[in-house]
């Protein structure tokens, strides 16, 4: 998935996915909702091990060069001065740290994965996926920052559906992203779950309300 700004969609893009939407569920009762968050998680132990990282550099840099500016050798003021650098460059350190490329290097992808998870759950209760008529809800959400997908069925379509199918549709959506591509990226996912659906929840005949708005969630 590209890096960068947090992504915002044109209107063109967002009635591309909403057509997406309508389409998919012609084809089964479930419910589809794709999502896009800017980010899953502050990690702010991110921007504290860049800090220490960079004080940690400051004062071995200084440290090897004592002899330029410890030509008489040490006194009480050396150690508040050093003490002054290391702070400086932990600020620094810990500003760059909210990077979204440093950030992402000083968070595990398990780290990032367990606050995507928390945010989609969170997401599937907020955005009323769990109140559709027979729990045939599916969340499709982007990270943004942590450069990743997460698919949340609901009960009905979990006991329907094995984890290595909704993998698969994880993987078409990642193909368009890593290109730059999130409404495609989206529009696939959204296919790809009609398609897969459609034999294990079809809609029943006359009676397939649209139980969610068929609009993307935007929280950036």
């Amino acid at each position: 998935m590209a890096t960068g700004e947090r992504p915002a969609l044109t209107d063109e893009e967002r009635a591309r996915i909403e057509a997406a939407v309508h389409a998919a569920e012609q084809m089964t009762s479930a419910e589809i909702v794709p999502m896009i968050v800017g980010r899953s998680g502050l990690y702010r132990e991110a921007h504290h091990r860049a800090g220490l990282l960079a004080a940690a550099l400051m004062l071995t840099a200084l440290l090897t060069i004592d002899s330029v500016w410890l030509p008489w050798g040490w006194h009480a003021a050396n150690a508040v001065w050093l003490l002054g650098a290391a702070l400086a460059a932990y600020a620094g350190g810990s500003w760059i740290g909210r990077w979204p490329p440093v950030l992402r290097l000083f968070t595990s992808h398990e780290r990032m994965r367990h606050k995507v998870q928390l945010r989609a759950e969170r997401a599937f209760a907020q955005h009323g996926l769990t109140r559709t008529r027979e729990r045939t809800g599916l969340l499709l959400m982007v990270s943004w920052l942590e450069r990743q997908v997460y698919v949340l069925a609901d009960h009905a379509l979990r006991d329907r559906v094995s984890t290595e199918q909704w993998q698969d549709v994880t993987g078409v959506m990642v193909e368009r992203l890593r290109a730059g591509d999130l409404a495609g990226g989206l529009c696939r996912g959204i296919e790809a779950s009609g398609r897969l659906l459609a034999p294990v929840c079809p809609p029943r005949s006359g009676d397939n309300p649209n139980e969610l708005s068929n609009d993307v969630i935007q929280d950036l």
